[in-house]
């Protein structure tokens, strides 16, 4: 299923984040936004169709595009492939920490069962979004493994920086150094053996 998108959605999006902590991903939280910056609340009615579940899934898909729009300016093409991963993370971490809140309450709801398709969509955006960004062109297996294992680091990172009270992160960018070096060694384990 693809996302729709458009500026005004985009708008809507930024506009709610602030109201998400208190009224939850709802249109009530899309309208008081839209009411703060000047917008029409009735707008809410249209721009999301599917409800709180097609908020969700539609900022996942903003913060990804802003995701990438930062690293392109990051100098990602000198930096090796392990480095490339964690200074995507690094940015996606540092946009959202103003919005830690509305992140925590965004896999509240991703975590329904019923919500699965969603959730999986949302972080296979997400996970693909990171590795063209760090520039993979593989079109064999390694699409979808380095995909797999770059989801499985980047859900656990998710997990240890909703508890991380620091506002720079630092225990979970170190949280995040250990993931990236296990993996580094059980890939040189496994090309040993091979």
């Amino acid at each position: 299923m693809s996302l729709e998108r458009s500026a005004e959605r985009d708008a809507a999006l930024r506009a709610m984040l602030p109201q998400v902590p208190r009224l939850g991903w709802s249109a009530e939280a899309l309208r008081a936004g839209l009411a703060a910056r000047g917008g029409n609340p009735d707008s809410a009615d249209w721009l999301f169709p599917r409800g709180p579940l097609g908020m969700v899934e539609a900022w996942c898909d903003l913060a990804d595009r802003d995701m990438v729009a930062e690293a392109a300016g990051a100098g990602l093409d000198d930096m090796r492939i392990p480095a490339r991963i964690r200074t995507l993370i690094a940015i996606r971490l540092r946009q959202q920490a103003p919005h830690k809140e509305a992140v925590r309450r965004a896999l509240a709801l991703l975590a329904l069962p019923w919500n699965l398709g969603a959730a999986s969509r949302a972080t296979a955006r997400t996970v693909d979004a990171m590795w063209q960004a760090a520039g993979d062109s593989s079109a064999d297996v390694s699409f979808y493994t380095r995909r797999a294992t770059l989801a499985g680091i980047y859900a656990a990172t998710l997990g240890f920086w909703l508890q991380d009270p620091d506002s720079e992160a630092a225990p979970t960018l170190a949280f995040l150094d250990r993931r990236l070096g296990e993996l580094g060694r059980l890939q040189r384990c496994r090309r040993k053996a091979a």
